[in-house]
């Protein structure tokens, strides 16, 4: 059974499909940075309260490094989710709302890559 009018039939309107991974990813995402977050805690009582050679020496481990680089990740790309989903509902011009989307995603591309290149720099320059 068809639900959808003629018009929309005619149009193509319809379900994209891509809703529902969208909608895993940010869960997805969210429960990685509960997890990640205590690593993201331990690297700030560490930066405020020890030496920075401690600091450093702490994120040199490659668990550590391996942690803060996968928050790093996570965080961008839930907040560009999360962004976008705010976009897609309170923008209504089409135009608008593909621009600030696309702009969305570059800004936290080059804040994330910022973010990594900083982590990598700190280890390499110690």
């Amino acid at each position: 059974m068809d639900f959808r009018s003629p018009l929309a039939k005619v149009r193509g309107l319809g379900s994209a499909k891509s809703g529902t991974t969208h909608w895993w990813m940010q869960r997805v995402s969210a429960v990685a940075l509960i997890i990640l977050s205590f690593w993201l805690i331990t690297f700030l009582h560490l930066s405020i309260n020890a030496p920075y050679q401690q600091t450093v020496a702490w994120l040199a481990s490659p668990l550590n490094t391996v942690c803060m680089v996968a928050w790093v990740l996570a965080v961008f790309y839930h907040a560009a989710l999360g962004l976008q989903v705010v976009i897609e509902d309170y923008i209504a011009a089409e135009g608008i709302k593909i621009v600030a989307v696309w702009a969305v995603n570059l800004s936290f591309l080059l804040l994330a890559l910022t973010a990594l290149i900083a982590v990598f720099r700190t280890l390499l320059i110690g």
